[in-house]
């Protein structure tokens, strides 16, 4: 099965210092079909960006010839937010600023994803119990839902390592958070990074959760991008091919150090390699 039939994206943040409309034109030159944005690139505070540059920003998208993906790293910008907190007052705001990034997800292309990691601003806090914090997230996932719906948006639970968080640590309580909110707009993603203290295979784990799963990230264990390491990338894509997998396998490296014009192409033909040989 030809690679043709996975959807390759990249995420934005590894263009440092690039103007938006040249880092679309290399995404796509180098064959990416879309492009996933990190909020804070775009603003310092990405909900009031003005609807003019929200239209402007999806027109660049379209006329360089990508599709808009969705949003990652959402709770970055601007700074101070958190969403478990038990102060009533700046938990609200931190949810109001995941309700207006739903509004800029939808004004920036249809069907985007929002995945939601943050881990700095959702683990506990003010003293909160474990259960607690989660509890708070899972509760405002809840509220948001309707209006990601309405939107036609995706919020995406991101399970993360305990290095990063102490909220929502496996893809099972992601899953299980998604199954209790038993909305069609909270759902669930993979990152093979961040899986990194999962205790069961990777490939069983996206089996397992694979109703559920809307996204995919790739990127190897240690950050960097793909085919840099030995991340065991082929008994995922067997399993998404089996399982017919439609989203998107989208590039998050997390060391920029080799610049754009390395990260992206070495890790398409990196993936791209392994794909043909399934």
């Amino acid at each position: 099965m030809g690679s043709h039939l996975f959807r390759h994206s990249i995420c934005n943040e590894i263009y440092q210092g690039w103007d938006f409309a040249r880092s679309c034109r290399h995404m796509k030159e180098t064959g990416y079909q879309g492009i996933e944005i990190a909020p804070f690139t775009l603003s310092e505070d990405p909900c009031t960006i003005p609807a003019a540059e929200r239209a402007n920003y999806a027109e660049i998208i379209r006329s360089e010839g990508l599709e808009f993906v969705g949003l990652h790293w959402l709770m970055v910008a601007p700074k101070g937010l958190h969403i478990t907190t038990p102060d009533d007052g700046l938990r609200n705001r931190s949810w109001a600023h995941i309700r207006g990034l739903v509004d800029l997800c939808a004004d920036l292309g249809p069907g985007g994803v929002m995945v939601f990691g943050s881990p700095l601003q959702r683990g506990t806090t003010g003293g909160a119990t474990r259960q607690e914090a989660t509890k708070r997230y899972a509760d405002g996932l809840a509220a948001v839902a309707p209006h990601a719906e309405a939107r036609g948006v995706k919020i995406l639970v991101e399970a993360l390592p305990a290095n990063q968080t102490d909220v929502v640590g496996s893809l099972d309580e992601a899953a299980s958070i998604v199954r209790q909110i038993g909305s069609p707009a909270i759902q669930t993603m993979f990152d093979t990074h961040n899986a990194v203290d999962e205790t069961v295979s990777h490939a069983v784990l996206v089996e397992r959760h694979f109703p559920l799963i809307r996204h995919i990230h790739v990127n190897e264990t240690d950050g960097r991008h793909c085919g840099t390491g030995g991340y065991d990338f082929a008994a995922i894509f067997a399993t998404l091919r089996r399982l017919d997998y439609q989203g998107w396998i989208s590039l998050e490296a997390f060391d920029f150090a080799p610049g754009a014009e390395r990260i992206a192409p070495e890790s398409l033909r990196y993936l791209n390699s392994i794909i043909e040989k399934l």
